[in-house]
């Protein structure tokens, strides 16, 4: 047993720990950064208050810290796990409160290390590593909100709860369960209305520039999520079919919760204390967005993407340590603990060997050379610099990434030919034989991608 006075280093050690080595091993083992990460940093190099696939926050982040760091690829696994370690440290902020014992919020926290959302995926920084953070001081705040009714924890709530919804539409579902259990104990926490209502209005100010890109854009993230589910391809069969696949997926992602939680207890029966607050809350908080996903799937026939789900089990370890507390069986910690050290030492050793061994993989992907060979014959026919970047966000956003100059990056010259001026170098990337034929420049072939090069001589 871990000795309370040792609780907080334990719960640090883990933190640093799981940084540590999420940050070294992709470092060490990938050529190039992954498609989503690299995806983010195409749309960082032309900020604005939203994108074709997702709204801003993640490309706001990464290019961040590219500003920090440059091109230094391990700067990007770095701040992947950033946003992951928070997430674990809200987690334990609440958990301190409502289990009141901090080795139980401890094993709440390491419970999540077996949860494939938060070890082998966590090195691609995307808009669903984007949202953990937010979603886990989300639900603190909120929590805090209804049980102190401190002006600052509800603005606070406020900003935060519209950074998650600006890193990804999905966001929407964690605010819903809150306000559900909100309104379904609107007599217990009647004094805070006036406060949670300051919270959306402070919410909305902050996405009121988003709100208005959409107009602008004919919401274009909205339509292309839609179109991600496959809800426009209308079958009855998948009404049926999808949230049963979705259900069976979410049970295996979770085998390693009920493996650890099956050991560390010495019994298992389901009674639940319902007059209990803070178990309602987090009843609420981890199956009421499971369970609107699922209606979602059901209602449209959506095909709810696997890796959508990343943040909305972040509390599950704190559920079921608070509604089988008193079942726990003290003699097998040590147990639990040798199991969570396999979880967390397999994940990344795992990471490490696919990653050595498959060479087919986005992240073997030459972008460097890439961009070393475009820069070489760049500089062979111009005098300036590469200024913009077009074509798709993986391969002319690995030249915006890799290129010294920092490129722009833009999709098409649709509605943006105002932005080229003569005195900027273009690349132009996509079918080569499409460009071959159409190239007022120089142009080039890095199989399977060809390159046409406008620049001043």
């Amino acid at each position: 047993m871990i000795l309370k006075k040792n609780i907080n280093k334990a719960l640090y050690l883990f933190l640093f720990s799981h940084l540590f080595l999420w940050t070294l091993i992709p470092s060490l083992s990938n050529i190039n950064l992954p498609l989503d990460t690299i995806e983010a940093l195409a749309w960082g190099s032309n900020l604005d208050w939203g994108f074709n696939k997702h709204p801003p926050f993640s490309a706001f982040a990464v290019e961040f810290f590219y500003q920090i760091f440059g091109n230094n690829d391990w700067a990007f696994y770095l701040l992947s796990q950033i946003f992951v370690i928070t997430a674990f440290y809200f987690v334990w902020k609440l958990s301190n409160y409502v289990l009141k014992d901090k080795t139980y919020s401890l094993f709440s926290v390491f419970i999540l290390s077996g949860i494939y959302f938060y070890n082998f995926t966590t090195p691609e920084f995307n808009v669903n590593i984007s949202q953990l953070p937010f979603w886990a001081i989300s639900v603190y705040l909120f929590w805090k909100g209804l049980n102190f009714n401190k002006k600052i924890d509800w603005i606070l709530f406020g900003i935060i709860s519209a950074l998650g919804f600006l890193s990804k539409y999905l966001f929407i579902y964690i605010l819903l369960a809150l306000l559900i259990f909100f309104v379904m104990n609107l007599k217990r926490y009647n004094k805070s209305i006036k406060n949670y209502f300051l919270s959306i209005l402070i919410s909305l100010i902050f996405l009121t520039p988003h709100f208005i890109w959409l107009f602008e854009n004919n919401f274009v993230t909205i339509f292309y999520g839609l179109d991600r589910t496959g809800v426009s391809n209308f079958d009855i069969v998948n009404h049926i079919k999808y949230p049963a696949i979705f259900l069976f997926k979410q049970i295996i992602i979770l085998i390693p919760v009920f493996i650890m939680a099956n050991i560390i207890l010495k019994k298992i029966y389901l009674k639940i204390n319902t007059k209990n607050q803070n178990t309602l809350f987090l009843l609420y908080i981890n199956f009421i967005p499971l369970f609107l996903m699922i209606l979602t799937s059901i209602l449209t026939g959506a095909n709810i993407r696997t890796m959508w789900m990343t943040p909305f089990y972040l509390f599950l370890g704190t559920l079921i340590l608070l509604v089988f507390k008193k079942n726990i069986e003290i003699k097998n910690i040590k147990k639990f603990f040798i199991i969570f050290l396999f979880f967390f030492f397999s994940s990344p050793s795992i990471y490490l060997a696919v990653s050595i061994l498959d060479k087919t993989k986005r992240t073997d992907y030459p972008g460097r050379e890439i961009s070393r060979l475009v820069q070489s014959k760049w500089d062979q026919n111009f005098i300036n610099e590469i200024k913009i970047v077009i074509g798709d966000e993986w391969s002319a956003g690995n030249l915006s990434y890799h290129l010294y100059s920092r490129p722009k990056w833009i999709m098409d010259l649709k509605n943006n030919t105002s932005i080229i001026t003569d005195d900027q170098g273009v690349v132009y990337t996509g079918n080569p034989k499409v460009l071959k034929k159409i190239c007022p420049g120089v142009f080039g072939t890095i199989k399977p991608v060809g390159y046409c090069m406008i620049g001043k001589k």
